[in-house]
């Protein structure tokens, strides 16, 4: 009997799947954000890759199919924003929701994540009324028959935001006839009929052939009793045929050529091809070639790209202190802070990253130090509204916020080092606590909230 061991083995072996590396993909160049949604831009080829050949760029982002959500190349980052999803509503106040995804390589309990707003659109349309019908026209002829109308208006009360008057329309007509029941009627022709064929179709075919077209005399026939007018004219009209053109030649498309080499020396890149339709061109009138004279095309890959070499994010700054004094709080006693960067993605002995304005990997200020210092206060204006919050929840509220913030004191916002004839700005450094009159019953922070309205539902967990 075979070991437990072997037979497990030979059951992993049989449910292998594809691995995730091998998922094809449509790979692009660049992860942009416009208009507050995220998009994937400049598509590298019409056809789908695997997904370890698209990441080995890390700045290229991938979508699982053409109009999916756009995911970043990035380990454990997460993608840009999605659009604002259509207003839950078609009139008054709903809500709009959009989601970002992180690489799979993050934590896996967190790969979505939702934000939801609320949106308001026009008043909804209100129906009017109809007015009372308006007596009876006179007829419309003053022999045989005819017709008489009446009409309405939609004022009673007139329509708001786009609304309707309810069935019907506002006019409104019915058969009636003039004095002596029968009118004497004169024959109307038709329209022409198309013209007949001709005996050639291409230049040189023989002699002109002609052609002709006829109608009938039935817009209306001529009435018999009593008898009216017959139709003035010929029922028939003959010409030579026009001038007939050269037979027509077919276009046919040219070779495919690549218009330049490929772009890239790492990771995969876009060529463009090219054809003519020359072999032969569109002659006399001939169908040009169906199709395009251009396609993008994938080259490569040619391996990984290096790590992006960039400034890492600003540390927070180190409280204000005077050199060899310490911390002085609560008076204009200038101080320093300083905070540092590192250079992200730099090699052993290489280039270090590009300087912004002279500040490389240490920044310092002058500052004066109110940390917990009682200060007099004004209350804030109210914040804007918030995001509703759980975005993919029951009863989602959105609230704002108004907060007593310190009044600074008037200390000089400039000031001149020693040795130096440069004056530098001061910042004022610290968590103060401002002292406010009492409002609504608060005295730091006063808050109110709402319930959101016409709440979209959350996509479900496998939508992509």
């Amino acid at each position: 009997m075979a070991p437990i061991g072997l037979l497990l083995s030979l059951l992993c072996a049989a449910l292998v799947v594809v691995p995730a590396a091998a998922t094809p993909v449509w790979c692009f160049a660049q992860l942009e954000e416009e208009g507050g949604g995220g998009a994937c831009a400049d598509l590298l080829g019409d056809e789908p890759v695997p997904l370890a050949d698209c990441c080995l760029n890390p700045t290229y982002g991938y979508k699982h199919h053409p109009h999916g959500h756009c995911h970043t190349c990035r380990q454990g980052a997460w993608g840009p924003w999605g659009p604002w999803s259509g207003c839950s509503v078609t009139c008054g106040e709903g809500t709009q929701r959009r989601g970002r995804s992180r690489d799979p390589a993050g934590d896996p309990g967190d790969r979505r994540e939702w934000q939801l707003r609320a949106c308001h659109l026009p008043c909804c349309p209100e129906a009017g009324g109809w007015t009372p019908w308006s007596p009876w026209g006179e007829c419309s002829v003053t022999c045989g028959a005819g017709t008489q109308g009446r009409s309405r208006a939609c004022t009673d009360p007139a329509p708001r935001c786009g609304g309707g008057c309810g069935p019907g329309g506002a006019r409104e007509t019915r058969a009636c006839r003039g004095g002596p029941p029968t009118c004497p009627v004169g024959g109307g022709w038709g329209p022409w009929g198309p013209w007949g064929s001709c005996g050639g179709s291409c230049e040189g075919a023989g002699s002109k052939p002609r052609r002709s077209r006829s109608r009938r005399c039935d817009s209306p026939p001529p009435s018999t009793d009593p008898p009216g007018p017959a139709c003035p004219g010929n029922a028939i009209d003959a010409q030579p045929c026009p001038a007939l053109p050269p037979c027509p030649v077919d276009g046919a498309w040219g070779a495919w050529s690549a218009t330049a080499p490929c772009p890239v020396t790492c990771g995969l890149g876009a060529v463009t091809w090219h054809r003519a339709c020359n072999a032969p061109p569109p002659q006399h009138g001939g169908r040009r070639c169906h199709g395009n004279s251009m396609r993008r095309g994938v080259c490569g890959p040619h391996g990984p790209c290096p790590a992006v070499q960039h400034w890492g994010p600003w540390g927070d700054w180190t409280p204000c202190e005077r050199p060899l004094w310490g911390t002085q709080s609560c008076e204009p006693t200038v101080g320093q802070q300083r905070r540092t960067r590192e250079c992200v993605g730099r090699k052993p002995g290489g280039p270090p990253c590009l300087t912004e304005g002279g500040v490389t990997t240490i920044q310092i200020r002058a500052c004066y130090n109110i940390h917990h210092c009682l200060l007099a206060g004004n209350w804030s204006d109210w914040s804007p509204w918030g995001l509703c919050t759980p975005p993919c929840g029951a009863s989602p509220t959105r609230s704002r916020t108004r907060e007593c913030q310190p009044i600074y004191p008037a200390y000089p916002l400039t000031v001149t080092p020693v040795g130096s004839s440069v004056p530098v700005n001061v910042t004022f450094w610290g968590s103060a606590r401002p002292r406010c009159p009492r409002l609504e019953g608060q005295l730091l922070r006063l808050e109110e909230s709402r319930p959101c309205l016409h709440v979209l539902p959350c996509p479900p967990p496998e939508e992509d």
